[in-house]
């Protein structure tokens, strides 16, 4: 006979996975709500480089034509459905439909994220910062002065998502992190944005080649990617069937990316490898 009977206690509340949960992109694009359709169109207007001219010998000014560029997104839903029976949640630990509402906004906050990520990497967008190196201020500077020869206005509305690794460099950089050159002591605590610069840095974790010799950071201008969705935004719902005695979480959104201008987006090639576990 036993001399004792251990009991096992288990937390009542869920402890969250990791994974990215919020978007952390979509501020940085030009966002369009779309009443109805499924596409957006934006303009690109400029004047095409024009330069002053003179008056003609017969008395008149030549006038000229504005460049006027159109470009369309096209709208797509996504949708992500969650479901448990009501024994399921009855009997499992933690906070079922809870659990179910954060992770179904998880995912299509990712979807958000993955689009516009997918769209500065386009094969299109063929500014870069050749051959691959690890992060440091002549990688920061070669890439903002691509964007300056091409006239982009360092207006703050200039970013760059970066992967961990290439953060990690920036961190041992004293123009990055020495209270000598910025206001702001990056190592008080770690934020997943800085600005510095001028540019709005952003730490993500899912940009394309992570923890490889061959990541692909970016630096670009919010005028150069669209970005259209519902005028509804993000549409949550979490309700019951009483006849099938299941409840579910879904999250859906109708959503297009799209390059505006592939003068205001420069690749940074970085090598992340020896960042990588062991």
């Amino acid at each position: 006979m036993a001399d004792s009977a251990f009991q096992t206690q288990y937390k009542a509340e869920f402890i969250a996975g990791f994974e990215q949960k919020q978007s952390l992109v979509r501020s940085t694009v030009t966002s369009e709500a779309v009443i109805k359709g499924n596409t957006a169109t934006f303009l690109v207007a400029d004047s095409g480089s024009a330069v002053a001219v003179t008056r003609g010998l017969n008395g008149l000014i030549p006038a000229r034509a504005d460049n006027l560029t159109q470009y369309s997104a096209t709208l797509l839903e996504y949708h992500d459905l969650v479901r448990r029976t009501s024994f399921n949640i009855f009997a499992s630990q933690g906070d079922g439909r809870r659990i179910m509402q954060d992770t179904t906004m998880s995912v299509i906050n990712r979807k958000i994220d993955s689009d516009i990520i997918t769209e500065l990497n386009s094969t299109g967008n063929t500014q870069d910062t050749g051959a691959t190196q690890t992060a440091n201020l002549n990688l920061v500077m070669y890439a903002l002065t691509i964007l300056g020869n091409n006239a982009v206005p360092l207006d703050g509305n200039i970013s760059a998502l970066i992967t961990p690794a290439f953060h990690a460099y920036l961190m041992q950089t004293k123009e990055f992190a020495n209270v000598e050159y910025v206001n702001n002591k990056p190592f008080e605590g770690q934020m997943l944005s800085y600005r510095w610069a001028g540019v709005n840095f952003i730490v993500h974790p899912n940009l394309p080649g992570k923890a490889t010799s061959a990541e692909k950071c970016f630096m670009y201008h919010k005028n150069a990617i669209g970005q259209a969705i519902n005028t509804g935004g993000i549409d949550t719902v979490i309700d019951y069937d009483k006849e099938h005695d299941y409840s579910f979480a879904r999250c859906s959104a109708y959503m297009g990316t799209k390059t505006l201008q592939t003068s205001g987006i420069v690749v940074m090639n970085h090598d992340g490898s020896a960042y990588t576990a062991q």
